[in-house]
């Protein structure tokens, strides 16, 4: 029989060299255990992260006893298992060396057989300073690594999440701890070693899993191997058993008319449940289960009139991926929890996310991410974690990514969400087109350990997921990695190249995996972590929550290119959002009116770990920014996009559903107050998994003249309601004549499960915002126009707000502006 004994909970732990304990949690961290005590303060408030630094200067050492009887003494296995240990370890067992660790990504299971004793033991585990670690391992063999500005250099020797020693968006927190589960496991008879299934989708539309599964026997008893498929429904879909005659068996089992698995905006995301029995004596001895979704996915790379395809196909149906880039949620491990993590998730449903993508210079997600991602119809992008750095291939570095990789493919791959794995985030981009120090030896070694082992590695684990040798990559061999023609792409030069939004319609990438433009998080946000004397943008506290040298700057450049200078603080927030927002809508929209050419948007990025300046559109608290209330626009399964040329305007349908769409596009050009002085519709059927031009318009003699008080509003209507909307402005907001008082109006009514706003102008409101002061909430949409005459409707769900609330409180609470509230006036 199977037995665990869990470790998890209350530990002691102290500095190395200190007389006094202090009370531990695991799962935890060092930083967590000494805010927990009151021996540090939360580094993330105003500037404190360069006072905590200090702590992680030291080593720490964490100690608990338990208890073991004879009879788990005289199992046949009895392991320790550490699912997480950060980083520079050394574990010992009552006085005894047990391991020494240096691995955050790996799963140790350590063998306790002669070295634990009947009653009480003793576990003693001592976490070194990672950064003495890379800072003296950098002295002795130099490592180049991107964000030199930002970073503790050197943390490349040392496989730990990159993003600790502080990035272009993180604080320098190198935390240390037992950050995953710890607990002992006895097995007397035998194990169920390793289960891998392989889904064989035939064309008449049965499933067979070819269930490979690894045991392991401590006895000469006959075992036996039982597996059993339930149906979503919960229902037996299959079942089967074998007698282990081998270590190695494989179970076939067979669905005749199986319910498929479909990213989110597709279909459904029904999961089975595997569960599998090793049987000894008519006594289940060992026991696994696993979620399945029933699906084919894979990337399909085909030539074409542009060059060469880059697309998820999903049941034998290519799609258009629509989603961000995911980093580490907090710095702070303990802080992590499903709960939070299914919020950010269920977020990215609702801004009609398919994918996500798990960037390579953090860590590999706990099961329940994954588990959430199958539940929600995510398609996971996975990189292996590696990022903007040099690597050795030391023969001690080589052992250690060979087991992590092996460790965390076994662990994930089951998974339906699981799209991709690729090898490292831009080092085949930077070998290229990056300034370093570029020797030949550590060029040769990136191909030896991104071209040839790690995807040996996970072929050997999971030969059934593509594998994708970096990103951005054209298929790796230093092939020109940021081809526009092939493959994936970055593209930065909207950001970082202070190029204007249209830049992005002059590329036609065939994936774009990366692109991104920062924005400040809300006041509130804001207000979480600052003093009122610190509320300026360039303010040491601002500035020490902006980790892109000279982002602040760049955003008020954004700024003055595209609206008029805020009247104030708050005022400059809000904006900030409305430029990221719009930066990001000129792609998306653009590479959706290309679809065929492009077929994925990726950007970047999704969440923070902190509060702070970024590139985010959920901001550490979880709140919207403006971007993603964009984001549920420009990823609308159906949408209607414009793309102008001085008066002229093209209307675009793109449908990215499995059917075809009938609907009727209007549009009107209007005055600011409210005049029509022009209008049409017309009736289309958008094609499944299509872009269509639905009208070429051309509004020359009309807009002459007037450019600065005209605009063209437009919607695409299905059954009565507005599917899509969006609105062309003939100049930079900046220039566009707005009336200073729009008297913008809002109405709230209660329904059973919601609440109803309704908002009314007199005059064009741009980019109206919807807040409370105390409460948080996730609305229908944000950020939008209001012309005048044309009330807007907007839901807000009652399980949406951050606390209960009545219509009343939500009225007296109501903050409401409009791009005109920004103005001086």
């Amino acid at each position: 029989m199977r037995q665990t004994i869990d470790l998890n909970g209350a530990w002691n732990m102290r500095p190395v060299g200190e007389e006094e304990w202090i009370p531990a949690k695991v799962p935890g961290s060092v930083a967590s255990d000494l805010l927990r005590a009151g021996r540090i303060e939360d580094p993330y408030y105003r500037d404190r992260q360069y006072e905590v630094f200090d702590i992680f200067l030291k080593d720490y050492e964490y100690e608990r006893e338990f208890e073991l009887d004879a009879a788990q003494l005289e199992a046949a296995r009895l392991e320790l298992v550490c699912e997480g240990l950060d980083t520079i370890a050394e574990l010992c067992l009552n006085g005894r060396k047990l391991a020494q660790t240096w691995n955050m990504h790996r799963t140790y299971r350590l063998d306790l057989k002669g070295k634990a004793v009947a009653g009480r033991n003793k576990l003693q585990v001592t976490f070194r300073s990672p950064v003495h670690y890379v800072v003296n391992k950098q002295k002795e063999r130099y490592l180049w690594a991107a964000n030199d500005d930002y970073v503790v250099q050197g943390y490349p020797h040392l496989r730990k999440a990159h993003h600790m020693f502080g990035w272009d968006w993180g604080p320098k927190v190198p935390d240390s701890g037992i950050w995953r589960n710890i607990y002992i496991e006895a097995h007397q008879v035998g194990r169920i070693e390793d289960v891998y299934v392989v889904q064989k989708h035939a064309e008449d539309g049965t499933v067979t899993l070819d269930v490979q599964v690894r045991t392991e026997s401590f006895t000469s008893t006959e075992l036996q191997l039982n597996a059993v498929l339930l149906a979503p429904d919960g229902t037996v879909a299959a079942a089967a058993g074998i007698s282990v005659l081998e270590t190695s068996e494989r179970i076939p089992l067979s669905v005749s008319e199986p319910e498929l698995w479909w990213p989110n905006g597709l279909g459904k995301q029904p999961l089975y449940e595997l569960k599998l029995q090793l049987i000894s004596e008519g006594a289940a001895v060992h026991e696994h289960s696993y979620k399945l979704g029933l699906r084919t996915l894979t990337v399909r790379q085909e030539p074409d009139a542009w060059g060469e395809s880059f697309e998820f196909e999903v049941n034998g149906i290519s799609i258009f991926t629509m989603g961000a880039n995911y980093i580490p949620e907090d710095n702070i491990h303990e802080r992590l929890s499903r709960k939070r993590t299914e919020q950010l998730i269920r977020d990215c449903v609702k801004a009609n996310f398919n994918c996500i993508r798990v960037w390579g210079g953090g860590f590999y997600p706990d099961d329940d991410f994954f588990e959430l991602c199958d539940q929600y119809g995510l398609i996971v992008w996975q990189d292996h974690l590696f990022a903007c750095a040099e690597y050795e291939m030391t023969e001690a570095f080589t052992a250690e990514i060979k087991a992590e990789v092996a460790d965390n493919v076994r662990r994930i791959r089951h998974h339906a969400c699981l799209g991709l794995w690729c090898g490292n985030n831009e080092m085949e981009w930077a070998w290229m087109s990056w300034g370093f120090p570029k020797r030949e030896k550590l060029r040769t070694d990136y191909i030896k350990q991104f071209e040839i082992l790690i995807p040996e590695v996970t072929k050997a684990h999971d030969p059934e997921t593509f594998y994708w040798k970096a990103s951005p990559s054209s298929g790796g061999g230093f092939d020109d990695p940021n081809a526009p023609d092939r493959g994936d792409v970055h593209y930065w030069e909207v950001w970082h190249g202070g190029k204007p939004f249209t830049e992005y319609r002059k590329h036609y990438f065939r994936f774009c995996s990366e692109f991104g433009f920062q924005s400040f998080p809300s006041q509130k946000t804001v207000a979480a972590f600052t003093e009122p004397g610190d509320r300026n943008i360039f303010t040491p506290v601002m500035e020490s929550h902006q980790k892109n040298a000279g982002g602040n700057g760049k955003i008020l450049f954004g700024i003055s290119e595209n609206f008029l200078y805020p009247k104030d603080f708050s005022s400059l927030l809000y904006v900030s959002q409305l430029l990221q927002a719009e930066a990001m809508r000129y792609g998306v929209e653009h590479w959706r009116r290309n679809r065929g050419r492009c077929m994925g948007s990726v950007y970047w990025q999704l969440n923070d770990c902190w509060p702070v300046a970024s590139w985010s559109s959920v901001d550490y608290y979880g709140r919207w920014k403006a971007l993603h209330y964009a984001a549920k626009r420009f990823y609308a399964p159906l949408l209607l996009s414009a793309e102008e040329t001085g008066a002229q305007v093209k209307l675009v349908v793109t449908n990215d559903t499995l059917n075809g769409e009938a609907g009727t596009v209007v549009w009107k050009l209007r005055e600011a107050g409210g005049r029509i002085v022009e209008e049409g519709s017309l009736n289309v059927l958008s094609g499944a998994m299509s872009a269509q031009l639905v009208a070429d318009l051309d509004f020359s003699e009309s807009v002459q003249g007037r450019e600065d008080e005209l605009y063209l509003e437009y919607a695409l209507r299905q059954g009565g309601q507005e599917v899509s909307e969006g609105w062309v402005l003939f100049v930079r907001p900046k220039h566009f004549r707005l009336s200073p008082e729009p008297k913008l109006v809002c109405d709230i009514e209660e329904a059973e499960d919601r609440f109803i706003l309704t908002l009314h102008a007199e005059s064009l409101a741009l980019f109206v915002e919807l807040d409370f002061t105390q409460l948080d909430a996730r609305l229908s949409d944000n950020f939008f126009h209001v012309s005048a005459g044309r009330p807007k409707r907007i839901e807000l769900m009652k399980s949406d707000l951050s606390s209960p609330a009545s219509a009343d409180q939500l009225r007296k609470e109501l903050l409401l502006r409009s791009l005109a509230d920004s103005y001086v006036c």
